[in-house]
């Protein structure tokens, strides 16, 4: 499964990408270091995000 930026993501390569199969975050600019999170953590940052 293919990492994805977010769509807010800007020219300045400060980026998180998200990946779905894993439930996991990385840095765009360090993409070997990942961070695995748990699904509903993830749900939930991106619900707070939205507002």
């Amino acid at each position: 499964m293919e990492w994805r930026k977010s769509s807010r993501s800007g020219s300045t390569g400060n980026c998180v990408e998200l990946r779905q199969d894993l439930a996991a975050v990385r840095d765009s600019k360090r993409p070997g270091v990942e961070l695995p999170v748990s699904r509903d953590a993830v749900r939930e940052l991106i619900t707070r995000l939205a507002r």
